[in-house]
């Protein structure tokens, strides 16, 4: 059995054929082509109150409002996603960066402090049980 979402996914590509079809009948509307208008208009409002029933199944699911964005910038959806993992992709190999040049800082820090306070170092790496810094 599909999901909710699976189910109101499947409505509305129905509706959204529906409607494209409804659009290429009326474009060269035939007298004779009525009763197919007709059975198209009752289909789209069937699937408008399939649409509906369905509505209360999937009233709990939060979507982010950049996705609307993208709808409306003509963007597929799906791509919202892809650029999300994108942009944490770069943010977490700046955060990575910038721990790497903190380590290495330290690393420096505690070689050079080493050199000048010898004493308070030892009692400083007593006291966090440190072993040597690494380079």
């Amino acid at each position: 059995m599909a999901s909710p979402l699976e189910n109101l996914e499947n409505h509305l590509e129905t509706f959204i054929e529906n409607v494209r079809q409804i659009g290429i009948i009326v474009s060269d509307f035939q007298p004779q082509g009525q009763n197919v208008l007709n059975q198209k208009i009752q289909s789209v409002i069937h699937g408008l109150q399939e649409i509906d029933r369905l509505r209360p199944q999937v009233s709990d699911t939060q979507i982010p409002l950049e996705v609307f964005d993208y709808i409306d910038q003509g963007r597929n959806p799906q791509l919202y996603t892809k650029d999300c993992m994108e942009k944490a992709l770069a943010k977490n190999e700046h955060v990575n960066g910038r721990i790497d040049a903190y380590q290495k800082f330290k690393a420096h820090l505690l070689v050079e402090l080493s050199a000048v306070f010898p004493n308070e170092m030892a009692s400083y790496r007593a006291i966090r049980r440190d072993e040597r810094p690494s380079s």
